[in-house]
């Protein structure tokens, strides 16, 4: 690996290109803050699906990408004179020795949990008025809920065992059938959604990370789907022509793969 001078090195190599760009070209020239703003959280859900294939390859140049983006903002950002990476890079080292009393200070801590509490309460004295103010409203529902439910955890709200959990999670479903069964369509919906509030809270318990879990399906679901299109198409036949039993034979064959 490269010693700190040459890291440095090669992020000054982006600085100057940056500015270069933003200087010359055409496209880089007309970037705002907004425009750039859905292309970063493209490339960030990017990174996700390079860390989830655990290719690191791909990782590798994903994270670059990001990089870029943040050196971005930050170059247009000293354009007004608002701030440059400097304060970018400054802000955040402020905050990681305000945030890290028990190594940058006398704070003793036991465990992560330790850490965790003191994190969001000197969130709260640095003025939040709220412990969940630094959820993103924009968020996707599953990771938000579990991004609520992680942060009111550190100032101890929050269950004792995961038996007391996994007692909600089927006193939520049995409020769902209750609601099924009159057929109130706004109270399912909202029954649903307390089930899978429910079911991320109990993830968490049991320390799996609801949203890695769910993508884990949806990918071994659509390997075992595509399996079955191949299957159908060797036989010269399309899904709708075949019968339930038939697509379950190919389909336990995709669970073996």
């Amino acid at each position: 690996m490269h010693n700190r001078a040459t890291q440095l090195k090669a992020f000054d190599r982006l600085l100057t290109i940056m500015d270069e760009l933003r200087e010359q070209c055409p496209w880089d020239k007309k970037q705002t803050m907004e425009s750039l703003r859905h292309l970063t959280i493209e490339e960030v859900y990017e990174l996700g699906d390079a860390i989830l294939d655990n290719d690191l390859e791909e990782v590798k140049k994903e994270l670059g990408d990001v990089l870029l983006h943040i050196v971005f903002y930050s170059k247009i950002g000293s354009e007004t004179n608002h701030f440059d990476i400097a304060n970018v890079c400054n802000s955040i080292c402020d905050k990681l020795v305000d945030r890290h009393p028990h190594i940058y200070g006398d704070v003793e801590v036991n465990d992560e949990e330790d850490v965790k509490r003191n994190w969001e309460q000197l969130k709260l004295k640095e003025g939040k008025k709220s412990v969940l103010e630094g959820v993103p409203k924009s968020l996707p529902s599953m990771v938000k809920a579990n991004r609520i439910q992680d942060k009111v955890a550190g100032v101890g709200f929050d269950w004792e065992f995961p038996e007391q959990v996994f007692e909600k999670v089927e006193e939520e479903l049995s409020e769902l059938k209750v609601e099924i069964k009159a057929g109130n369509t706004d109270k399912i919906e909202s029954e649903f959604g307390d089930v899978l509030f429910s079911l991320v809270n109990y993830a968490r318990f049991l320390k799996v990370n609801p949203e890695n879990a769910l993508e884990r399906t949806n990918k071994k679901f659509i390997k075992r789907f595509q399996y079955l299109e191949t299957k159908a198409a060797d036989l010269n036949k399309s899904l709708q022509d075949m019968s339930l039993a038939e697509m379950d034979v190919f389909w336990e064959e995709a669970k073996k793969l």
